[in-house]
Formats: structure tokens, C-alpha cells, sequence
């Protein structure tokens, strides 16, 4: 495993047009890699926890239970990572914290097949609503 090429992975995460291109890189280069996993620490993060409930419905159509979300924090890489359940199937999810970017990955099938829905996402910063006594 070669952490450099975390960089590689962002930047592909924020240009590469083809969602499964970014997974594969994931998967091949970092995600089974003991001394990649072994970086991080777990750490619960609501943002992450409600785009995957909130995707994994819209995937589905329906109402779904995540299980398993197991959220690993890489603090100096600002990257968070982890697998889970949802309707007995695998998924995945990797965010950048610094350019609040990430990507999801959910077979679809069951039983499990190769079949992968992804979904890129990003985080909306909430500006404050301008009032009347704004100069600017």
C-alpha cells in the first residue's frame, strides 16, 4: 500500500466521471490493506450516517435499516471510511472531510451479485440568510 496515492484517490474523487473507476481504485490500493485500516480509529459522524440512510432509500425506494455502519477516521488524511449493511446487502463509503466530498457504493442484487449502485456527494455549506443590515 503507497499512502501517496491518497491524493490520487481524491482527486479522482472530484473529477473522474465514472463512479466505479474511484471505488475500484479504493478497493485495489487501500481498503483491504491492514496498515491502511490500521491508521484510523473509529469515529461516529452524523453527516455521513444521514447521506447513507437518506441514499440507501432513495436507492431502494423505501424506507431502509443501515447495519453495521463501522465509520473509521484517518484524522491526518481528514478521511473517513467504513463499510455497512442495508437489506442484507454490502456496502461502502469513503468522504474526504477537507473538500467535503465522498462516494457510496451498494450491490444491488440480492444474493449478491457484481452489481454496484454508486453515488457521489457532496457537502452543502449552510451560508446564513442575508438580512437587511448587511453591507456586503
Amino acid at each position: 500500500m503507497e499512502i501517496e496515492r491518497l491524493q490520487e484517490l481524491k482527486q479522482k474523487l472530484t473529477n473522474e466521471a465514472d463512479l466505479s473507476h474511484i471505488w475500484s481504485f479504493y478497493m485495489d490500493h487501500f481498503a483491504d490493506h491492514p496498515e491502511f485500516t490500521d491508521l484510523g480509529e473509529p469515529a461516529y459522524n452524523q453527516y455521513l450516517d444521514t447521506v447513507i440512510h437518506k441514499t440507501c432509500q432513495q436507492i431502494f425506494g423505501k424506507a431502509i435499516k443501515i447495519n453495521g455502519f463501522f465509520s473509521i477516521y484517518i484524522a491526518k488524511y481528514q478521511l473517513f471510511h467504513g463499510p455497512f449493511q442495508v437489506e442484507g446487502r454490502i456496502g461502502g463509503v469513503i468522504y474526504f472531510e477537507d473538500i467535503k466530498i465522498g462516494l457510496l457504493a451498494v450491490s444491488v442484487n440480492y444474493p449478491l451479485t457484481d452489481a454496484v449502485k454508486y453515488s457521489r456527494f457532496s457537502e452543502i455549506i449552510q451560508l446564513s440568510t442575508s438580512n437587511r443590515n448587511d453591507r456586503n
